[in-house]
């Protein structure tokens, strides 16, 4: 997992190597010559080294997008049984979508691939990148931004449950297709591959006439690691979490290193605005302008109101735009990308926004009697005497209230009281058939922070900041990587 080309058969040593073992890999593979390679790999490196106390299961996922794919899962599943391999076929079912079909295509899979490791009772995933898929990535992302990236994750955790490891990550796509070649092992060619339709593969033929171009990532990668732990401390010290809903950032972290603060407040917008990812650089810009600055007022940006007081930065998903969802019994899903919602009572129950409903709750409520959050750590606030707000103006640009403007008693007490207002109309509140659920339904369904841009894939470089938010929240940690060591350091 090293950031240098190594040859596939080291590579395969190193990570197996690295592995806390017993463990049971689930590989991923299509039938193209690099997942082939790692399955082969694997396979021979696990059976000459059985003190590893390592088995390997297979998953194969036919996309159904083409006449074809089901007679190609079928050769990959005759190769898994001559090698004793447990394989299973995952098949993505239901209508596809007319637009964003590869981002679609790639959240199906992952999302049946997790479903097979369940199945196969695996510990974690492996998938065949290889170093000309993370030349492609860095060339395609370079075409678009002028900050250096940390290109294709080594090791990033799906839906909270399950790391995906890229253990070919170095390796290239020619020594992994000698490898098979000396194996007689066939491979299948993905039409796709060839369809200069998608941006990956243009930018694949260019490079392959521009074979120097290469960028060294093991910098931005220590860079980004640094960056999150800084973050995490940064948490610790600036940030007070009220309600689960109302974010805070003291004075003093406004006035901390702009790349900290770019940071910290790009990964604070998408979650508070439950978007997968931070806010484009334009806004960035916008954020970083407003929030440092010494004129106090508000600005909205990726879904969040930015609202600036003496006495910090109070952030909050701004009211508008917040669609319903309605879960079956024993149904889940993902509420605004900020909660996710498993139903357990016996009756269809609706989640929507506070904002706009019949249930209307007093200052000082509890969120828990209204949306059965069950309330996370609070930071400590002192008394004071409210005093009435006007009503805020329509542009937000300019300053509603001022700090003294306060909430009185409950958990509200001592905060900017249309701040507070802001937080409350974006929460959720259940319901069925448009009536609130009784107390004793409501406790049948779990309601709990969802992070959009963490919960379903979060890469290794994030974990630290994003392990410390989940604190912050104080709901579960994430599940830590399943390695004893990452490039020969233990971790």
């Amino acid at each position: 997992m090293s950031p240098e080309a190594a040859s596939p058969q080291l590579a395969i040593l190193q990570f197996l190597t690295s592995l806390q073992s017993p463990a049971r890999i689930l590989v991923a593979i299509s039938g193209g010559s690099d997942s082939t390679g790692l399955l082969l790999l694997l396979d021979k490196a696990v059976k000459a080294g059985p003190h590893l106390k390592i088995s390997l299961c297979a998953a194969t996922v036919d996309h159904a997008l083409r006449a074809g794919s089901a007679d190609e899962a079928r050769e990959v599943a005759a190769l898994c049984a001559s090698l004793g391999i447990p394989h299973t076929v995952m098949i993505w079912r239901g209508d596809k979508p007319k637009t964003g079909i590869m981002a679609a295509a790639r959240e199906a899979r992952y999302g049946l691939l997790a479903t097979a490791a369940t199945d196969f009772k695996a510990d974690l995933i492996v998938t065949g990148h290889t170093f000309d898929d993370q030349r492609e990535t860095l060339a395609m992302r370079g075409m678009r931004t002028e900050q250096v990236s940390t290109g294709i994750a080594d090791a990033v955790l799906f839906d909270r449950r399950f790391w995906i490891l890229r253990p070919l990550l170095f390796s290239t796509r020619a020594d992994i297709r000698a490898f098979l070649k000396e194996q007689s092992v066939p491979w299948i060619d993905d039409p796709s591959n060839e369809d200069s339709k998608y941006e990956r593969v243009r930018m694949r033929r260019q490079l392959s006439a521009d074979a120097g171009m290469e960028k060294d990532i093991g910098a931005a990668w220590e860079e980004r690691l640094a960056l999150s732990s800084r973050g995490a401390e940064w948490l610790d010290r600036h940030f007070r979490l009220h309600g689960g809903l109302l974010g805070q950032v003291m004075p003093d972290g406004l006035r901390q290193d702009r790349v900290v603060l770019d940071y910290v407040l790009a990964r604070l917008a998408a979650v508070f605005g439950g978007q997968p990812f931070v806010p484009g650089r334009g806004q960035m810009e916008r954020i970083l302008t407003f929030a440092p600055g010494s004129g106090l007022g508000r600005m909205t940006a990726g879904r969040v109101v930015f609202d600036l007081r003496r006495d910090g930065l109070y952030l909050a998903r701004e009211s508008r735009g917040i669609l319903p969802l309605v879960l079956r019994p024993g149904e889940a899903g993902v509420w605004d990308g900020r909660f996710g919602a498993v139903n357990r009572s016996g009756t269809t129950i609706g989640v929507e926004a506070q904002a706009g409903h019949s249930l209307i709750p007093a200052l000082g409520f509890n969120p828990r009697d209204v949306t059965g959050i069950q309330p996370p750590r609070v930071g400590a606030v002192n008394d004071s005497t409210m005093r009435e707000e006007p009503p805020a103006p329509k542009d937000l640009g300019a300053l509603d209230s001022c700090d003294e403007h306060r909430n009185e008693g409950g958990l509200g007490r001592d905060l900017p009281k249309g701040a507070w207002r802001r937080a409350i109309a974006a929460a959720p509140v259940l319901s069925a058939e448009g009536t609130p659920l009784s107390e004793e339904s409501a406790r049948r369904v779990e309601l709990t922070p969802y992070f959009a841009p963490f919960d379903r894939f979060l890469t290794r470089f994030d974990f630290i900041f994003a392990n410390r938010l989940s604190a912050v929240f104080a709901t579960a940690p994430y599940a830590r990587l399943p390695l004893r060591s990452i490039d020969g350091k233990t971790i």
